[in-house]
């Protein structure tokens, strides 16, 4: 566990005293590194080091404890350091460094975290949004299947220009986490992946020849939701439909307070709202119906004109 590696994640060079597989690796020289993670001998019990809460913010440093795995601080958006537990799992170990963790560090760097996934329609990015249990991540894999490449999964690193209201997004990781049942349903086998951790239902899987690894403008956030009706159906929100759904669906927006990021983020999200066109995609509760609604979307991303008033 203990090594060198360079990666390029969300648009930053970082450098790593852990391996991360689920990461693009850099190769040749860099001179310079906007981030460093760096790995403390482990640790008998990090449950010491705080109260009643597992979160905690203490002099520019934003301290996270996840019992049984391992005791991060993360730094001005600069530096991650991780203690763990003795014999902790170490895939589990990076699935908060490369969840968590990293959006608070895209927070503390002023780059705005969605929860959900990305994929890339005619050059340009639609954000995936929703409530755990929605469909996110299977949709973005049957936009994949299709031939669509894939940007992010599960956190979504937006960065605002400085002087108008246009995004940006930054690629993650080339991975997907993926339930049994949806692997199954995407004709792909279960057997192929390894589990994350110890969730035995849900696996990695790797997206190597459809990610995109190149930042591109954000076009659209479509809200996905579970619903009763046998149909799918897609509306497009008003103004302030679409930053309510912006607010909802921050990354860990729980802990803004803890960041005193609250009035960062609203501003974030109000100037995303005022020019990005925002949906909402009705999908049925039962029975599969991933590719139905890629053509949704794909036929929408077709129209020239979007009307959000």
């Amino acid at each position: 566990m203990f090594t060198l590696n360079d990666y390029r994640i969300f648009g930053l060079n970082i450098k790593s005293k852990i391996v991360l597989p689920e990461a693009y690796e850099i190769h040749g020289i860099i001179s310079e590194f906007d981030v460093e993670i760096e790995l403390n001998p482990p640790l008998e019990d990090c449950q010491d080091q705080f109260t009643t809460d597992n979160y905690q913010f203490d002099n520019g440093r934003f301290l996270f404890h996840v019992p049984e795995t391992a005791f991060y601080s993360i730094t001005s958006g600069t530096q991650i350091t991780i203690t763990p537990y003795p014999g902790a799992d170490e895939a589990k170990i990076r699935l908060f460094l490369l969840g968590t963790c990293m959006g608070v560090l895209l927070m503390q760097r002023g780059i705005l975290p969605l929860h959900g996934s990305a994929v890339v329609i005619d050059g340009k990015v639609y954000a995936i949004v929703g409530e755990s249990g929605a469909g996110k991540s299977t949709l973005a894999a049957a936009f994949v299947r299709v031939g669509y490449p894939l940007m992010t999964d599960d956190v979504i690193a937006v960065s605002l220009s400085n002087d108008s209201a246009a995004a940006t997004v930054y690629p993650s990781y080339p991975q997907q986490k993926l339930w049994e049942e949806s692997i199954e349903q995407l004709g792909l086998l279960s057997h192929n992946y390894s589990s994350i951790y110890q969730r035995i239902n849900k696996y990695a899987v790797p997206i190597r020849s459809q990610f995109c690894r190149e930042p591109l403008p954000l076009a659209g956030v479509v809200e996905l939701i579970k619903a009763s009706e046998p149909e799918p159906s897609l509306k497009a929100y008003n103004r302030l439909e679409g930053l309510h759904v912006l607010n909802v669906h921050t990354y860990r927006n729980s802990l803004l307070h803890l960041l005193n990021l609250q009035q960062w983020q609203f501003q974030s999200i109000a100037r995303l709202a005022s020019g990005l066109p925002v949906y909402q995609l009705r999908r049925p509760a039962d029975g599969f119906s991933a590719f139905n609604l890629v053509d949704q979307i794909v036929s929408l991303t077709n129209k020239k004109e979007v009307v959000i008033s």
